[in-house]
């Protein structure tokens, strides 16, 4: 199988610098209908057409591994690990593989949508009692929608 690879780098997400406000990048996706953010100091690169090896008697959201350049890569679904029904692998469907704490793991997506810049001082917490567990933190844009905020942290942890 092919592997197509977008290699998120300073040079990758331009040359602007904001200067208002407590400005930070995020890249937005999108799984089961729902926007999330990452930082992008979190991302390595963004993978699609890779080839996941599963693995036995682990929960279904953990998909397998890859081999990323010599590196063993554990993949999670995102999908799987809300909760939600499985969906098909389609084409823009990617691994957005992320750096934690020296630890790598890559999320299984439904898509990539953008890499925006955040003002996080509006940025407000989730309250406990709507509190899901990957999530702490959400966004509401102009438009309307939200933006659920991945705690990377909390998914190493599990």
């Amino acid at each position: 199988m092919a592997e197509s690879t977008i290699d998120i780098t300073e040079n990758a997400l331009g040359e602007k610098n904001p200067t208002a406000g407590n400005i930070q990048r995020f890249l937005t996706f999108v799984s089961d209908n729902i926007n999330f953010g990452v930082s992008t100091d979190y991302i390595i690169e963004i993978i699609s057409n890779h080839m996941i090896c599963p693995l036995p008697m682990v929960p279904d959201y953990i998909k397998g591994i890859i081999n990323l350049r010599g590196q063993t890569i554990p993949i999670i679904d995102i999908r799987l690990r809300m909760g939600k029904m499985p969906q098909e692998y389609i084409d823009t469907t990617c691994i957005i593989i992320l750096d934690v704490n020296d630890i790598s793991v890559g999320i299984v997506v439904d898509s990539v949508t953008q890499v925006q810049d955040i003002d996080v001082d509006k940025i407000s917490p989730i309250p406990l009692e709507n509190r899901q567990e990957l999530t702490s933190s959400m966004i509401a844009r102009e438009d309307g929608s939200v933006i659920l905020f991945l705690d990377c942290e909390e998914l190493v942890r599990q």
